[in-house]
């Protein structure tokens, strides 16, 4: 397939649209992780309907769930490069794995963080 660069603005635009909406479907369709953190973003969206959440709340939250998706959605990629460049097991290409992985603990933990203190007052 041979690149052929977009010289319309518009065009382009919603070329890059159709291409990053083709990414969100094939992490949803192949990565268990992105799957796992789908439903329990769809979970917290239900809790915020449920339990009629401020706008506020639902601002925090919505940043919360898109953090954490993107941030597992890019540490994916770094995984998918680095397998693809060294196919076996590689120190170097480990570490670089872990520290894309930690990035993903950081934003759960702040997503963990949000969602408790949303939700656990309204549970006890």
């Amino acid at each position: 397939m041979e690149f052929q660069k977009d010289n319309s603005f518009f065009v382009g635009r919603f070329k890059s649209i159709g291409f990053a909406f083709n990414g969100c479907i094939k992490l949803i369709k192949t990565e268990h992780s992105i799957m796992v953190q789908s439903f329990v973003g769809l979970v917290t969206i239900c809790l915020g309907f449920y339990f009629d959440i401020s706008k506020e709340e639902w601002m925090f939250q919505t940043l919360a769930l898109g953090l954490v998706l993107s941030v597992e959605s890019l540490n994916t990629a770094a995984e998918k490069i680095a397998d693809f460049i060294h196919p076996d097991y590689h120190k170097r290409i480990g570490f670089i794995k872990d520290i894309a992985a930690g990035a993903v603990f950081f934003a759960a933990m702040a997503a963990i963080t949000i969602w408790s203190i949303i939700y656990l007052p309204r549970l006890f």
